[in-house]
């Protein structure tokens, strides 16, 4: 199974072989592993067994998140109770705030109303509803869901022309391009035509394309699909730095809990009937967000003592069943509980 999302490889593989060398020159393939010695091998940029170093900086998870801001000073978004019906389709959102500095983790099953509720604060769509309040000026940086209709739309660009012309013709002077060019491997790409791309290649383009505007709130549908995990750790290092040095705000619409757990600072949960209903609690701190999502998909989730970051508990074991008993579907153990309670 080949699979970039950490947290499904880690649940279901018993053994892991790692992958490293220069995308399209050469791969070399690493000794079998436990999977999860081998993953966090992997996070930590160091192969034990072949003492090779394969990232220069190890990937870290923060263990214990800051807390939710909440000075009204720093309010850039808000809304009151919003309702939107499509067809058979009916969204619910309940009234919330977003703050400056924030990166919120966009959580809920296929066809539960995440993309509508971004196309409702980008003025896609109006509200039946409710209103969407901007704190003084709010430009919005979007990345859709689906961006093959890019390539449709100017197809007959070339990358450069395309960045150019949604970030201007001084894109590559940006302070982030070199991140970004670096980890999405976009200089191969800049005289190739839309058109021509790949989904993935073309996926490339418009999440940086995205992240290079200047905007107060970056609103991301699913930038980390058709990515490896390089680009997904470099787009996520790169959205927290966006982030923290403009002091604005990201939302991001994502499946891959692993990196919705590195890059989130909060999370907004949607439940509900997929199809037919659903239904959006307010943006609410990780861990609160993260443990009401896990308990709807009837999970459990532990920290790795060694590298922070989150697994999945095997049903009925040891800590699934004590996690449960107390709660806390989503907990932050220490090295010491950590060990102590795997080891049981």
């Amino acid at each position: 199974m080949i699979d970039h999302d950490l947290a499904v490889l880690d649940y279901l593989a018993d053994q892991v072989v790692i992958l490293y060398g220069k995308p399209g020159a050469y791969g070399i393939v690493s000794h079998i592993k436990g999977a999860r010695e081998g993953i966090n091998e992997y996070l930590n940029g160091y192969l034990t067994s072949e003492n090779t170093l394969i990232r220069k900086e190890p990937i870290k998870f923060r263990v214990k998140p800051a807390p939710r801001p909440i000075q009204r000073e720093k309010v850039l978004l808000e809304w009151t109770d919003l309702t939107k019906r499509l067809g058979d389709f009916e969204l619910e959102v309940k009234a919330g705030v977003i703050h400056r500095g924030e990166v919120i983790g966009v959580l809920g099953p296929n066809g539960i109303g995440k993309t509508t509720f971004a196309r409702l604060l980008v003025n896609e769509l109006e509200p039946d509803s409710g209103v969407v309040i901007p704190h003084g000026e709010v430009r919005i940086s979007y990345k859709p869901q689906y961006v093959r209709d890019l390539a449709v739309k100017y197809g007959d660009k070339t990358v450069r022309e395309y960045l150019a012309m949604i970030v201007g013709n001084d894109f590559m002077s940006k302070i982030i391009w070199p991140d970004l060019a670096n980890g999405l491997s976009l200089t191969p790409l800049m005289d190739r035509e839309l058109s021509s791309l790949s989904g993935g290649e073309l996926q490339r383009v418009v999440v940086a394309g995205s992240l290079l505007r200047d905007a107060e709130v970056y609103l991301l549908d699913e930038p980390m699909a058709y990515l490896d995990i390089e680009q997904r750790v470099r787009v996520a290092s790169v959205i927290r730095r966006i982030i923290e040095e403009r002091d604005v705000v990201a939302l991001v619409i994502e499946h891959d809990i692993t990196m919705v757990d590195y890059l989130s600072t909060s999370v907004m949960v949607f439940s509900g009937e997929p199809g037919k209903h659903g239904i959006a609690q307010p943006p609410t701190d990780l861990r609160t967000g993260m443990s009401e999502f896990l308990k709807d998909q009837d999970v459990t989730f532990r920290r790795e003592p060694q590298v922070g970051r989150p697994r999945i508990n095997k049903r009925n074991s040891y800590l699934d069943r004590l996690q449960r008993s107390i709660g806390e579907y989503y907990y932050y153990l220490s090295t010491e509980e950590g060990e102590e309670a795997s080891n049981q």
